[in-house]
């Protein structure tokens, strides 16, 4: 059985940077998750899912729901990547949204991405602004991390990417 594969979903790039990082780093096998087949996946032993979070769900998921009974002898993880820094009750929300049922023991890592409204599609780009809007009107001592991020990132370049952010799940499969 061979080592491991990285599937990943990257919309503005910041996963496809962190699925990069890991394939360097581990040797893995790498393909986009558009693109990849049951059976590529099938010989081997560690699946690394990585996906952007996008209003809430991570990219890139649904092929491993639908794929699920075919990956029990696998050892499978997960990092999602999303623009906001790391909270813990936002992340555990991430968590019990999409690691559901079968999915609920699978192992969830983060990484913070990036932000570049001049790379967003139209509608992305639209929501951000809506949700900009609602957010602005309320106080901002009450701002969750999420919020302070929104509104910081507002019209900016934003690169947080960071090899900092994959040291916890390397660990993880080295065990």
């Amino acid at each position: 059985m061979k080592k491991g594969i990285i599937i990943y979903q990257s919309k503005y790039g910041a996963t496809k940077k962190y699925a990069q990082w890991l394939q360097d780093m581990t040797g893995f096998a790498c393909v986009e998750t558009p693109k990849a087949t049951v059976n590529d996946i099938l010989p081997y032993g560690t699946i690394l899912l990585c996906g952007g979070i996008y209003a809430s769900g991570i990219a890139g998921l649904s092929f491993l729901k639908k794929n699920i009974n075919r990956f029990k002898d696998k050892k499978i993880v997960i990092l999602c990547v999303g623009a906001s820094p790391y909270d813990e009750s936002a992340f555990a929300e991430i968590k019990a949204h999409n690691l559901t049922g079968e999915l609920s023991e699978i192992p969830l890592f983060y990484g913070r991405g990036a932000w570049d409204e001049s790379k967003m599609k139209f509608m992305d780009r639209a929501l951000c602004k809506m949700l900009q809007k609602s957010v602005s009107k309320k106080d901002p001592d009450t701002y969750e991390p999420w919020m302070k991020a929104l509104m910081c990132a507002a019209g900016q370049k934003c690169d947080w990417t960071n090899k900092k952010y994959l040291l916890p799940l390397l660990d993880y499969l080295k065990h």
